[in-house]
């Protein structure tokens, strides 16, 4: 049972320290963080462990030569005297963004009309903020988290967790829970379900000739990229939510020649594994339509989808109860967008999305926060490392 003085409290405190939370969240975003410059991500993450190592954490920063270096911070002293379950909760950040160096010099970090502003502002460097907020609440007030938390945040979420997967999957195995800091939906939905994501590229050779000359010796690329894409895009079900979307088409050299090669690159979305095998499978039988060219389908799905689960129904109503406490009445809802949430849901951890500070814009000279909504997510997040 939630305690009403417990989150009347925990709210107190953090309204307290907004100002605090705000400067912090400034100098995140001073320091930006693409997510293919690894010299400003690992010094980002060494940033990130010296800040949690102050607050208690013991902190490892995990190498990573591939990118930048990811961190893992485990608070698992001292815990509430009669836990009886040691399985820690799983915290899951990333601290890349989308906006190469420099991004500053047009788009700074600036407080307007009750908003943050700033690139990484809402997607996902508040969320940073939340987690080191909530936890010092807990400790100012001293408060015991329910069981040992471990907070890991990485370096390449928004270029799809190539180095991050496997690790993200195996903390995500022996947790308890998973609660993911990404933005929520608008009103402040957290989210149940997300899609999962393919990319596929399609390969077509045909055969170059002088268009005006021989034209009948040619083999035209292009032309069978359009059969190609036209098939790839029956395979689309609207009704099963699974849609397919031929982003970047390209081929040929010059308008005199028949065009000997042509790409296509193509985006799935999905809501269960079923459409996901039923795409996959597709995509490979893809075969010519003009005689003498030829097909390679190359790519996959590199997020399984974030299902509804029983784990995770029961997982937000728990959280819904414990929101109500705040005066909260979190909604739930899904999207077409995928997180790191979809690799620990598929393994099988109750995941529970969209925990992040109130916002929009993400990825765009726009993205924001609501400055009110960090005190209240801040003390969410810290009633549910207390209860959960």
């Amino acid at each position: 049972m939630v305690s009403l003085v417990d989150a009347s409290l925990l709210l107190s405190e953090l309204e307290r320290r907004r100002e605090e939370m705000l400067a912090t969240l400034a100098g995140l975003i001073d320091h930006e963080t693409p997510s293919h410059d690894k010299p400003a991500l690992d010094a980002m993450a060494r940033t990130l462990a010296s800040r949690h190592q102050v607050l208690g954490a013991s902190v490892d920063v995990l190498a990573n030569e591939r990118g930048g270096d990811h961190v893992r911070a485990v608070y698992d002293v001292p815990i509430q005297p009669d836990a009886q379950q040691s399985a820690p909760g799983l915290i899951l950040c990333h601290y890349d963004t989308v906006y190469p160096i420099g991004t500053l010099k047009t788009q700074p970090f600036r407080v307007e009309d009750g908003r943050a502003y700033g690139p990484g502002a809402y997607d996902m460097k508040a969320s940073l903020v939340l987690v080191e907020a909530a936890w010092m609440a807990l400790h100012a007030l001293k408060l015991r988290p329910a069981r040992p938390i471990r907070v890991l945040m990485t370096s390449d979420e928004e270029i799809g967790s190539p180095t991050s997967r496997r690790l993200i999957e195996d903390e995500a195995r022996a947790a308890a829970y998973v609660l993911v800091m990404e933005g929520p939906l608008p009103g402040g939905a957290l989210k149940t379900a997300r899609k999962g994501v393919g990319n596929f590229t399609v390969t077509i050779t045909g055969k170059g000739a002088h268009a005006g000359v021989e034209p009948e010796k040619g083999v035209n690329a292009l032309v069978e990229l359009v059969h190609q894409i036209l098939a790839i895009s029956a395979l689309a079900d609207p009704a099963a939510g699974t849609t397919l979307n031929v982003g970047v088409a390209h081929g040929g050299s010059t308008v005199n020649v028949v065009p000997a090669e042509a790409v296509a690159r193509v985006d799935v979305r999905v809501k269960g594994r079923d459409e996901a095998a039923r795409i996959e499978q597709a995509m490979r039988s893809l075969t010519p339509s003009l005689a003498g060219a030829r097909l390679e389908v190359a790519g996959g799905f590199n997020r399984p989808p974030m299902e509804r689960t029983p784990k995770v129904a029961a997982l937000f109503q728990r959280v819904q109860a414990i929101g109500r406490s705040l005066g909260l009445e979190l909604g739930e809802g899904s999207t077409g967008g995928a997180s790191d949430g979809n690799f620990t849901a598929a393994v099988g951890a109750p995941t529970l999305d969209g925990l992040g500070v109130e916002g929009a814009g993400a990825h765009s000279i726009n993205e924001h926060l609501l400055i009110e909504s960090l005190p209240r997510r801040a003390a969410l997040l810290a009633l549910l490392m207390l209860e959960l």
